[in-house]
């Protein structure tokens, strides 16, 4: 079974003491080691990408553009 706030007994802390536990468990978990968000080719699929962008920053599409392209798409016809 999961621990619970009652069975914890959190929810009779003060908001001051619940506030400094929230603290704490974030801080834990920070702290944790985890795996990275990104697998190794799509890290070096937006490291190529940056690169890219790097040599060429004005070949790019307005936002306007493509949000308007990408709705027309959407759009019934």
């Amino acid at each position: 079974m999961s621990p619970t706030v009652k069975g914890l007994g959190i929810d009779r802390l003060t908001l001051d003491q619940r506030l400094t536990l929230v603290q704490e468990i974030w801080d834990m978990i920070a702290a944790e080691p985890r795996p990275p968000l990104l697998g190794e080719g799509q890290r070096q699929e937006v490291e190529r990408r940056e690169t890219e962008d790097d040599y060429a920053p004005d070949d790019v599409i307005p936002w306007e553009q493509v949000k308007t392209q990408t709705l027309g798409k959407l759009r019934p016809s």
